[in-house]
């Protein structure tokens, strides 16, 4: 009976027309050139860019209980100059005890990475994308979240070049952009400078799709080649962000319409205008404060104001109000873009990473670290007051970190410590202390395998030390892992970022329910898996780029 089914399939197959199959091809062809041509706009388009650019590195040992763990880690961050190809300027640290570990280009780069190859990653082939060097072969339609994209395999022609790029790409299919490419450049080789990567680029604006991340993954833990040829097995992940720096504030600013009083105030002598000296020392403090935040967040390094900050403000606002407090002014929460996972804080500004967000279990585990930066502020530690001048702000900008620097000393730690157990001892937190516990002990459990993750660029590193036994119910209460509790997240499991503006937001990812042993993966680097949607709205500042050939014939 099967034999019967599939025989007229064939019959019908073979009775097709030949012109057919030429015209189905002639089709292919047409789509493939819309293809290339979209390609070669975009590699030009991207010059005019200079993105921030991160790369953090983990490698890899096996391990018993998971399938693989952290065995040391690399860090690098910079500014990509895409108009004079794969530069990368990056930003400079103090060569002290705190940094030490992070390094340099130099040091980043070592004999298994080279130059600008995390960079060149963002481009399907920067020197000719185009059916004179690749046989490209459409395979099928797939979604990638509301995304409709016609998927082809890609191969280079023999004799085309060496590093030139094997594997999958996806193609939008109203504009024929690339959104998605997975393979490797000149193939797979232990020995060779190029990895197995997964690219991707986001809708940041009508006909404009942005490279924003990428995913690499070199080596199998339990291969015994690994061990023989002394190669370490690694995973990668690189994000870029940043691309319309200070534009969006500017535009906002100056779109506001002010309306002056339709009559003069009235100068109330009675109640006294002029400021007092502590007046006027707040005052200077809050600039300071206002020119620090300002700078970074025209540099890139803090993103603007939105949602998330909301969400950590929230639940400031519940620390103040079980602990009776009313700061003036008040306390604002800010996101710092980076993935390393430190928090700090300047004055009345309370300043979180995105990574260290990103790895929080619960509310619970955030209030505990929302409570040691509202102890710096309760207890009146310093803030630089220089920075109250705007001229100790204009500086080279790869000085960044070694011209900020917010970290405590010990003794202010400790007592910011022993002020925050107080604040989360009489928060509604109090009941859930074990998880954020938990999470404390799992990052000092983890730290010696990721120093360059923990280690800050502007503040201090997550107090690990730090035990909330005093801010439970009952002082005989100890915090247990259980099958069910995740003491910490992967990265990137909390929020989602808009390359092009910098906003962030909360991701919305449904339950993935019961988590084996093996899939919980505390502070590691997973694969990327994004829900594409078009971003349609034109918003000035961005650029457009689509390749106009004649007609509209699809796969």
């Amino acid at each position: 009976m099967r034999s019967l089914k599939i025989l007229p399939a064939a019959l019908a197959l073979s009775a097709m027309p030949l012109g057919a199959t030429a015209q189905q091809l002639e089709g292919t062809n047409q789509v493939v050139d819309r293809i290339v041509a979209q390609e070669r706009a975009e590699v030009q388009l991207l010059r005019q860019y200079a993105p921030l650019v991160e790369t953090y590195i983990q490698y890899l040992l096996p391990d018993k209980e998971k399938e693989a763990v952290p065995n040391g880690d690399r860090y690098f961050l910079g500014r990509a100059e895409l108009a004079r190809g794969l530069e990368l300027e990056p930003l400079e640290r103090e060569a002290g005890l705190k940094r030490k570990l992070l390094g340099g280009l130099r040091d980043f780069f070592s004999t298994q990475f080279v130059p600008g190859g995390f960079l060149q990653m963002i481009y399907v082939d920067l020197y000719g994308f185009d059916r004179q060097h690749y046989n490209i072969e459409y395979l099928r339609r797939e979604f990638l979240g509301e995304v409709r994209c016609l998927v082809f395999d890609v191969e280079p022609l023999p004799k085309s070049g060496k590093g030139r790029f094997v594997g999958r790409i996806w193609v939008e299919d109203q504009d024929y952009h690339i959104v998605r490419f997975n393979g490797a450049y000149g193939g797979y080789s232990l020995t060779s400078n190029y990895f197995n990567f997964d690219s991707w680029r986001t809708s940041v604006g009508k006909n404009l799709w942005q490279p924003a991340f990428e995913y690499v993954e070199q080596g199998n833990v339990h291969d015994p080649k690994m061990t023989r040829m002394a190669f370490k097995p690694f995973r990668a992940q690189t994000r870029l962000w940043g691309y319309n720096l200070g534009h969006a504030h500017e535009e906002q600013e100056l779109s506001k319409v002010l309306i002056e009083a339709p009559t003069a105030i009235n100068d109330l002598a009675d109640t006294g205008n002029d400021y007092t000296p502590i007046q006027a020392e707040h005052y200077w403090n809050r600039q300071a404060e206002l020119n620090v935040m300002d700078y970074l967040e025209r540099k890139g390094l803090l993103a603007p104001q939105g949602e998330v900050d909301k969400v950590l403000e929230t639940v400031v606002n519940n620390l103040e109000v079980s602990n009776g407090l009313d700061i003036q002014p008040e306390v604002r929460c800010r996101i710092l873009m980076t993935s390393t996972l430190e928090s700090f804080s300047m004055g009345h500004t309370v300043v979180l990473s995105r990574g260290l967000i990103d790895v929080l279990p619960d509310e619970a585990s955030l209030a505990a670290i929302l409570a040691h930066e509202l102890g710096h502020l309760l207890l009146g530690h310093h803030v630089n007051t220089q920075f109250g001048f705007f001229d100790t702000l204009h500086f080279d900008e790869k000085a960044t970190f070694r011209h900020f620097d917010f970290a405590r000393s010990p003794e202010e730690e400790q007592a910011a410590n022993r002020k925050g157990i107080e604040l989360l001892g009489n928060s509604p937190y109090k009941e859930h202390y074990d998880t954020a516990q938990l999470f404390l002990q799992a990052l000092k459990n983890r730290a010696k395998e990721i120093p360059n993750l923990i280690s800050p660029d502007l503040g201090n590193r997550v107090p690990t030390d730090w035990t909330l036994a005093s801010a439970a119910p009952s002082a005989e209460s100890e915090a247990k892992p259980t099958a069910r509790v995740i003491a910490a997240l992967p990265l990137g499991g909390r929020i989602k970022v808009d390359p092009w503006n910098d906003q962030l937001r909360m991701l919305k990812s449904k339950p993935v329910g019961t988590v084996a042993e093996t899939e919980k993966m505390p502070f590691q680097i997973t694969p990327f898996l994004f829900y594409l949607t078009r971003d349609n709205s034109p918003v000035e500042g961005k650029g457009s780029v689509a390749a106009k050939l004649p007609g509209n014939t699809k796969p």
